[in-house]
């Protein structure tokens, strides 16, 4: 059954039931709890970053997209009163949209909301992550925010979580303000939290990592290349813009090279940020599936978890200068500023 929250203030002659509604206050539910999820997102847990809001997904707009310490994406949604158990379908349609978002998409959202770069943004309010030790959106956790919870919702929400380990949980706010006129705002979750933080980081992993090039022949490679280059994230555009014309003229490139060059690119406002996107850059280049990367641009590991000495392949670099030369022409870049 769903849980309920009574209060009672307690005075000389006794206690006194406490139990003032939001609107009976002159508050507004959804408006109200917005602002104040907008304003301090640790009431919806103390491991949820906002990255976004009212976040347009193929079935409409989410309320707020969030990702917590696990690299987990955060799908919240909010409802006014009790929360419907058609609510679940609704943000189970949202979360399925953006378990398929991949970095660049993630990115694109938090440079709109926070006016950072994703990698910038989680550096910074994630300190203690490595952010080479996070895999972005590998699952996708499901927040249900109200004021209130249908018993069939809540029985839905706890079978999937204990029988299937969803992500998913309702969030139920309860306003009360004393007779002195001070107001509180209770919280009670349906799952608790602990265990689905839990649940959370066991079903997050790390980056798996491959430091293996690719042994495509050169017709694939280049159209394996031209189609990474071409696609319109943040990190295409650095390495196009930045990595690669680096390697070209230079043997080979250091770390430092690479943020010198992303803060010479605008690409960076300063030595920090320049060097939060070039471990993004470098852990890119180990992920699975990137071998076509990692048959033209070669590095050393000096550290068995840092790069180095970036180059390409002397046999690959009239491949890169062409695609690099397409790219100019077609985008108006100037790949050499």
């Amino acid at each position: 059954m769903s849980t309920e929250i009574h209060v009672w203030q307690i005075s000389e002659d006794g206690l006194r039931p406490l139990a003032t509604t939001m609107a009976e206050a002159g508050r507004s539910e959804v408006e109200d709890l917005q602002r104040w999820i907008r304003t301090d997102p640790s009431i919806l847990g103390g491991d949820v970053l906002i990255i976004g809001e009212q976040v347009q997904t193929r079935s409409g707009p989410m309320d707020f997209l969030g990702i917590d310490r696990s690299g987990s994406t955060v799908v919240v949604e909010l409802k006014r009163g009790r929360l419907p158990r058609e609510a679940l379908t609704q943000v189970i349609d949202y979360a399925s949209d953006v378990a398929t978002w991949d970095l660049d998409r993630l990115s694109e959202e938090c440079l709109k909301y926070r006016k950072q770069p994703l990698d910038a943004y989680l550096s910074e309010n994630l300190p203690e992550v490595p952010l080479e030790d996070l895999t972005l959106n590998d699952s996708t956790r499901i927040l249900l925010v109200g004021t209130g919870v249908e018993d069939a919702l809540q029985r839905m929400i706890e079978w999937l979580s204990d029988t299937f380990g969803v992500g998913v949980n309702a969030l139920v706010f309860t306003y009360i303000r004393t007779r002195s006129g001070d107001e509180v705002l209770a919280k009670t979750t349906i799952i608790p939290e602990q265990v689905e933080e839990e649940r959370s980081r066991s079903r997050a992993g790390k980056i798996p990592v491959d430091h293996t090039p690719g042994t495509y022949d050169d017709e694939r490679l280049r159209e394996l290349l031209a189609a990474y280059l071409a696609e319109p994230g943040a990190t295409q555009r650095r390495i196009r813009k930045v990595l690669l014309p680096l390697c070209l003229d230079h043997e080979p490139v250091t770390r430092d090279d690479i943020k010198q060059g992303l803060i010479r690119h605008r690409e960076a406002e300063d030595e920090r940020q320049a060097g939060q996107i070039t471990a993004s850059i470098s852990a890119l280049l180990s992920m699975k599936g990137r071998d076509y990367l990692r048959q033209v641009i070669r590095y050393d590991r000096p550290r068995p978890w840092m790069k180095d000495a970036y180059r390409i392949e002397e046999r690959y670099k009239g491949i890169v200068r062409e695609l690099l030369a397409r790219f100019d022409q077609t985008s108006g870049e100037d790949v050499n500023a």
